[in-house]
């Protein structure tokens, strides 16, 4: 059994929340939340430490596509950052992942866990990372069954 985890990655313009699954690969827990302000070597540098702290094999990008299914202006700005992520990580595998959903399901979470509203501009990345990599998880498991 290999203990590789997956990293889930909600990709902002100003903030990218992390989740990782647990060694098993069972659940996905949220991470942190990277502040950059556009500024994706920091991104980048803090996910080489967190590959450095954890074995990773492959990383789950949300791809924020419209409800109507077009692309936003935003799928552009994050393929470009998935091919910084497939230079630097070379040997990792990439997935992308519908994410129309996620950061709704983020705030009726947070709405429901009675969150103010400083603490969700904290966290809603964060969780919505984990929907990600849920999302992910959920789908690799039908497929497998």
């Amino acid at each position: 059994m290999n203990n590789m985890r997956k990293l889930g990655i909600d990709y902002g313009d100003s903030r990218v929340g992390i989740a990782i699954t647990d060694e098993l690969g069972i659940t996905a827990q949220g991470l942190e939340t990277i502040h950059h302000k556009g500024n994706d070597k920091i991104v980048l540098k803090r996910l080489e430490e967190l590959f450095e702290k954890y074995q990773i094999d492959t990383i789950v990008i949300g791809i924020p596509i419209n409800m109507d299914g077009t692309k936003t202006e935003r799928v552009e700005v994050t393929e470009k950052f998935i091919h910084k992520l497939k230079c630097k990580f070379n040997k990792v595998k990439i997935e992308k992942i519908d994410e129309r959903l996620t950061t709704v399901a983020a705030h009726k979470t947070m709405n429901y866990l009675n969150i103010n509203k400083y603490n969700k501009r904290n966290i809603v990345d964060t969780i919505s990372a984990v929907y990600i990599l849920e999302t992910y998880m959920n789908k690799k498991d039908k497929t497998n069954n």
